[in-house]
């Protein structure tokens, strides 16, 4: 069943506004209960979970912002954007909210890689983590198929690609990297689009672009978080997408133990806005069997011989 899409006008009048380092950054929040936080990907913005947002704030606290660079957050144009910096924002925005219980992320291509050094972070210590599932991304570099956009960005020439990138640049990439039954409409294209130009964001593509680098050089911390085990993993993936499709998730299942994956056949890299539905069944299925397991887990912690006998001590004081 198709699930209502909030118009961009609409979505942008319910952001609100927190400062990270003097920038600002657009955030929306919306329902109750446990907070899942929400990473989007480039080089769009939190927009894209649009026809996921209702259904899940019915169930959960969800929390998005649009990353320093993107959206309608500042875009400061000499700026050394960075994956782990946005992992800051993140932060930064669950500080702001006042939200300390352990976090559960929903994360997409660039948001992937932002989740990915959240993950390291919570085995580190430094950030609690409470499940993640990924969408479509370059969680191993190995597998990350460019795009000749993403190269020419990343080329000592990207400044100028970056000027010279326009709508109908943005449309006829989109055309490749999407299903071949499920391409952006016409509408959608203009909303990316303007919030691709927003505080003139096509001037600092080629600076975004940087990540991908950044992902090589971060590879074994951020796979081997993903290997360590102890916070619920799940991909789901459209399986025709170009850049991370199937391959990228025949790989995860190499090397992540016990890997949980969903390919969405005939489904590009934009799982959520292809395929939305198919995106929030397999979530929720995701979440239930995380409470089926703690539930399953606690009846175990109380039937221990030591659980029983503390209970029986208590029973006779």
């Amino acid at each position: 069943m198709p699930l209502t899409e909030i118009p961009l006008r609409i979505w942008r009048t319910r952001g609100q506004t927190f400062d990270f380092k003097g920038h600002a950054i657009r955030y929306w929040t919306a329902g109750e209960g446990e907070p899942l936080l929400l990473i989007h990907g480039f080089p769009t913005a939190s927009w894209d979970w649009h026809f996921l947002w209702q259904p899940l704030a019915t169930r959960y606290r969800v929390i998005a912002c649009d990353m320093l660079g993107f959206g309608d957050s500042a875009k400061p144009p000499r700026h050394a954007y960075s994956l782990i910096q946005q992992a800051d924002v993140q932060q930064a925005l669950l500080q702001h909210l006042d939200e300390e219980r352990p976090i559960h992320v929903l994360a997409h291509d660039y948001g992937d890689s932002v989740a990915q050094e959240l993950l390291a972070r919570h085995h580190e210590g430094r950030f609690a983590m409470a499940s993640c599932v990924f969408l479509n991304g370059g969680l191993f570099p190995e597998t990350h198929r460019k795009v000749l956009a993403q190269k020419l960005l990343l080329s000592p020439l990207g400044w100028i690609f970056s000027r010279l990138f326009d709508r109908s640049g943005l449309a006829n990439n989109f055309s490749r990297i999407f299903g071949p039954d499920t391409a952006p409409s016409e509408s959608e294209l203009d909303d990316l689009w303007s919030l691709i130009t927003a505080n003139k964001g096509e001037r600092v593509m080629h600076r975004l672009i940087r990540y991908i680098p950044e992902r090589i050089e971060q590879r074994e911390r951020w796979v081997g978080a993903m290997q360590t085990g102890g916070v619920p993993l799940r991909v789901i993936d459209g399986a025709v997408d170009p850049i991370s499709g199937a391959h990228m998730v025949e790989r995860y299942r190499q090397l992540i133990p016990d890997a949980d994956t969903v390919l969405l056949e005939g489904i590009g890299h934009y799982p959520q806005l292809e395929a939305p539905s198919l995106v929030l069944c397999h979530y929720l299925a995701f979440r239930a069997a995380i409470e089926i397991e703690a539930t399953a887990g606690a009846t175990r912690d109380a039937a221990h011989p030591a659980a029983l006998s503390s209970t029986i001590q208590r029973g006779l004081v």
